[in-house]
């Protein structure tokens, strides 16, 4: 009998080791392929951070080590710069035009579009077609665009056509009018891909539901109002989302189209940061505005999706 319990004891303890030995080697195998996205990722993300956050504590020229230690005397003497706080705002006017403008022109154009719409595969295709090329290739088409000749400018070729006594508009050399020209390239930009979500949501929501508001009474507006937004809510947190940190971010059209003129009108931290580094080789301040740029998309990052997408990774969906 002795015997006989020690191997009924003996037993489980098997299968316990069997599942440990079974996991233990799960866990190598996950390793093995998770190394080398890790190497790539550390090597292309996370030493190029730990790099910029060493070298900002520096006056340094890109040549040799950086040796002149200055503590925060860069982040102090950017957070002063007026040229600076000027692409902050300009970053913050982007952000809000996105949300305000652009954003709601793509859900009404996604609605209007909708699902009974013949043709709507080739209205996706239209729109979407501007995100796909490059932000240079975006910022050469709309130079033209602006072009103050107006034989050569589509814009003021088109005013000039509508009243003859126009006087042409220098898009991008008036200090008011600049960043709207910057506005409206990044939406034909960007439009495409806001409407693809907004639509993509639209796609998810059962056609039942809808007709059962009209069946109740409910007019056009008051089904989309009750109806229609709530369910695409999290579709709409998504899309503030990005584009809240591509405003924040802006750089390669706004480089080729102005470089930030006339006279920083059109500044963006971005542009300030590669004038700060690769113009005027001051490779310390320009890592310390890339880390204060860095600290901002990562703030609002982190708090949004906290406060604002938590109930989406959970899988509440939750309202506006």
């Amino acid at each position: 009998m002795s015997v006989t319990a020690t191997r009924s004891e003996a037993r489980p303890e098997t299968g316990k080791s069997r599942l440990n030995a079974r996991q233990r080697s799960d866990l190598k195998t996950i390793a093995l392929f998770l190394t080398p996205a890790f190497i790539f990722y550390f090597m292309f993300i996370i030493f190029p951070i730990l790099q910029a956050i060493y070298v900002s504590f520096f006056q340094w020229k890109g040549f040799g080590a950086p040796t002149n230690y200055v503590a925060l005397d860069n982040y102090t003497q950017i957070l002063g710069d007026k040229y600076f706080i000027k692409g902050v705002i300009n970053a913050l006017l982007i952000v809000a035009l996105s949300i305000c403008v652009q954003l709601p022109l793509a859900l009404a154009l996604a609605l209007m579009v909708g699902r009974r719409l013949p043709g709507r595969a080739f209205f996706r295709t239209v729109f979407f077609l501007p995100y796909v090329l490059s932000e240079v290739i975006a910022a050469i088409i709309w130079l033209g665009m602006f072009n103050p000749d107006p034989t050569r400018g589509f814009l003021n070729g088109l005013l000039v056509a509508i009243n003859p006594t126009a006087q042409p508009i220098s898009w991008l050399g008036d200090l008011d009018v600049v960043m709207i020209a910057i506005f409206m390239a990044l939406t034909w930009k960007y439009f495409g891909l806001h409407l693809l979500l907004f639509m993509a949501g639209l796609q998810n929501i059962p056609r039942e539901v809808e007709e059962a508001a009209a069946i109740d009474g409910a007019s056009t507006w008051q089904s989309i109002r009750y109806v229609t937004i709530p369910m695409i809510a999290s579709t709409i947190r998504l899309v503030i989302y990005l584009s809240v940190l591509g405003a924040l971010s802006v750089f390669a059209l706004v480089w080729v189209m102005t470089q930030g003129g006339p006279a920083h009108a059109s500044e963006t931290m971005a542009t300030y940061m590669y004038k700060s580094g690769f113009v005027r080789f001051q490779f310390g301040y320009g890592s310390a505005v890339a880390m204060l740029m860095f600290m901002m998309c990562l703030a609002f990052s982190v708090g949004y999706q906290r406060l604002v997408m938590r109930g989406d990774y959970e899988g509440a969906g939750g309202q506006l």
